[in-house]
């Protein structure tokens, strides 16, 4: 059987509370009070038990991450987040919604509000309105667009600003047919809307006019829909000479449409992506694209929680906006322009 804080009293020859004191890092335990109690400890092998500890204090410790999906960029938003909660003494829960709004629905209504102390939410399929109608009090951050109407703290880049900062990327290279490919009209297409949004400041500040056949809506998105986005557009008369992908699945499916019909990237097509994952850096051409900060991103959302469940209800909701970076690789710049630059 595990040892007991009555267990490592007795072996010291001390009181179960001067071992609790000990055990929850008291300073005010003698120097060679703690001495015997350690040794004991150790002797016994004592691991504290930490769930009766934390439904003592009112928590489960755990904090939940409710993410769309597991793909690259989540995965490694997930991952960032698990280092920052366990640092801050929690251990993560990772909920996958696959952006369905009955997922979403459960989450926001506090299905699993007695098991977790707070939630980092990423919704697709929910607006303002469902957000507005929760009852549940768990702390809640929201990562992505300002949807609660400031009821909630929120963890965001601006999208709008690194959109037009990569159109205009393409419109400097002398790109002139600029298309995009990932936006949709429901309510989980708030980022993509917004990108869209810098997508055309970046044609109006550039003098190029907006072309409707140039806009290919797609699911949210994956390599599959932008494979077949890039086969639309490359069948028009007068195909694009870049694209513009809303994330970076979208763009590698569209660099394998390319690559499929013998047009060369990016002397033929320019393409950019926006997420910077992983496999981004290693395709062929490798992929120019907006790199959010996404250890801030974690760090912030983590930080922001955890003061909420320590008890900073009374803190104002907080929009925190994420700094970006535009990573230029092959994919816009050509080997050899790079290699004489």
């Amino acid at each position: 059987m595990p040892a007991t804080l009555s267990d490592v009293a007795n072996l010291a020859g001390v009181s179960v509370k001067t071992v609790s004191n000990v055990v929850s890092g008291y300073a005010h335990v003698s120097t060679w009070t703690r001495a015997r109690v350690e040794s004991a400890l150790a002797e016994l092998d004592y691991r504290p038990n930490l769930s009766a500890r934390n439904l003592r204090r009112g928590r489960s410790g755990v904090i939940a991450l409710a993410v769309p999906d597991l793909g690259e960029y989540f995965a490694e938003i997930a991952f960032l987040a698990g280092r920052a909660v366990e640092e801050e003494g929690f251990t993560l829960l990772i909920d996958q919604t696959e952006g369905l709004i009955e997922r979403e629905n459960r989450v926001v209504e506090g299905i699993r509000e007695q098991l977790i102390d707070g939630l980092i939410f990423s919704p697709l399929a929910i607006g303002g309105k469902e957000i507005a109608k929760r009852r549940d009090t768990t702390p809640l951050v929201l990562l992505g667009e300002r949807i609660s109407g400031g009821l909630l703290d929120h963890i965001a880049i601006d999208n709008v600003a690194a959109a037009r900062e990569a159109v205009s990327h393409l419109i400097n290279i002398g790109r002139r047919r600029i298309a995009v490919i990932g936006a949709h009209g429901t309510i989980c297409g708030e980022a993509a809307r917004l990108r869209l949004a810098g997508y055309r400041d970046a044609l109006v500040e550039g003098g190029i006019p907006y072309v409707r056949r140039l806009v290919v809506p797609t699911p949210p998105g994956r390599r599959a829909h932008g494979l077949l986005a890039a086969r639309q557009l490359l069948a028009q008369k007068q195909p694009p000479d870049a694209i513009f992908a809303l994330n970076d699945h979208l763009a590698i499916g569209a660099l394998r449409a390319l690559h499929e019909a013998g047009a060369r990237v990016p002397d033929d097509v320019a393409v950019v992506g926006f997420d910077d994952i992983e496999e981004g850096r290693f395709s062929t051409p490798t992929l120019t694209t907006v790199s959010p900060d996404k250890e801030a991103i974690a760090r912030s959302a983590v930080t922001h929680l955890v003061a909420r469940v320590r008890g900073a209800e009374r803190l104002p909701p907080r929009d925190t906006v994420i700094p970006h970076r535009f990573i230029v690789r092959e994919s816009t710049v050509s080997q050899a322009a790079g290699r004489s630059s």
